[in-house]
């Protein structure tokens, strides 16, 4: 067994746990650094919930507090199903540099977990979606903003 088929069958173990816990839909995942597992996670929306609680957002959350950082290049996540589109946005904002996956959009989409309208959304201009989206500046609201770009002390990322 290559080590892609180990990490994916050790993602697709933790869907198979969580689901059979009763704590969220089939999906699993796990970050791997230098060829060793530095987090874990699995689905736990029903739970905990959170509509967030994503495989791989807690498996992310986990291996930034292992690793001391809120990014982790290097890395590689695994995850049972191709990531929806909140968890792959959380991949890049953690500068995740792969991810390799087992099962693909459709084929969640096949048992009702479909992101289409989302991947769509997200395409639109904000004053089109489906959400209300109201664009309302207020006096001193970039205030915060400029005070933090020129914070010569702050932490960018």
């Amino acid at each position: 067994m290559n080590q892609d088929d180990f990490f994916l069958a050790r993602a697709i173990e933790l869907a198979q746990k969580g689901s059979e816990l009763g704590e969220g839909g089939p999906f699993g995942a796990v970050i791997v650094r230098e060829g060793k597992i530095i987090a874990e996670g699995w689905n736990r929306v029903v739970t905990s919930h959170d509509p967030t609680a994503h495989a791989e957002i807690s498996a992310i959350r986990s291996a930034c507090a292992a690793v001391d950082s809120f990014h982790l290049p290097n890395s590689t996540l695994y995850a049972s199903s191709e990531p929806c589109p909140m968890c792959l946005s959380a991949a890049y904002w953690a500068r995740i540099e792969r991810i390799v996956f087992a099962n693909s959009r459709a084929e969640a989409a096949a048992i009702g977990f479909c992101d289409d309208e989302l991947y769509s959304e997200l395409n639109r201009h904000f004053s089109a979606r489906s959400i209300v989206m109201e664009h309302h500046p207020i006096a001193d609201s970039l205030l915060p903003m400029q005070r933090w770009a020129n914070n010569p002390d702050r932490t960018p990322y």
